[in-house]
């Protein structure tokens, strides 16, 4: 299997590039990906539990893996929900599937949003990490919306090694991703 493209740009250009800019004395210093964690919260598969299954499949057509089933904590009588029940499932992702799919986000999905800007550059969370919230799962190819029966949400969590989130994006900018100005 091949190298993926992104995984491949990293390590050629970069690694060295990060490098340079934030003058580490060390090439292992410098920020990596350590993983991408997708996750999409059905709140509604409480009344439909058919919901919980078609989020399933396209969820692992999406990453190309199997998402675990995340189940309740807590029982809250105000939104119906009981300890145990299902309500979102999660997937994450490493190595060259982690490079694959940041690829496709970032060169297929994220341009076939309407209207689409850019992404927010203030979504870190102080320790170098970014989080993105999709409002339309069908905006990947891998879903064919003809089969979908309703839209769904999903959270995007790109986990990497950056001690500062300058240094975050710094790196995913090389990487590509439209951040906004």
């Amino acid at each position: 299997m091949p190298t993926p493209r992104l995984k491949t740009k990293y390590l050629e250009e970069i690694a060295p590039a990060l490098l340079q800019e934030f003058n580490y004395s060390s090439p292992m210093a410098a920020p990596k990906l350590i993983c991408i964690k997708l996750n999409i919260g059905m709140g509604a598969a409480s009344q439909n539990a058919r919901l919980m299954d078609s989020a399933v499949e396209e969820l692992t057509a999406i990453a190309g893996q199997r998402p675990i089933v995340t189940k309740a904590r807590k029982s809250i009588a105000q939104f119906k929900l009981r300890e145990g029940m299902p309500i979102g499932c999660t997937v994450t992702l490493r190595g060259d599937r982690m490079y694959e799919f940041l690829d496709r986000l970032i060169s297929v999905a994220l341009p076939r949003v309407r209207d689409f800007r850019g992404i927010g550059p203030k979504s870190f969370d102080g320790r170098g990490n970014y989080t993105l919230g999709v409002r339309e799962h069908t905006i990947f190819p891998e879903i064919d919306y003809t089969k979908t029966e309703n839209v769904k949400g999903m959270n995007v969590t790109i986990v990497t090694t950056a001690r500062k989130d300058g240094e975050a994006l710094s790196m995913l900018t090389r990487f590509g991703m439209p951040f906004r100005k």
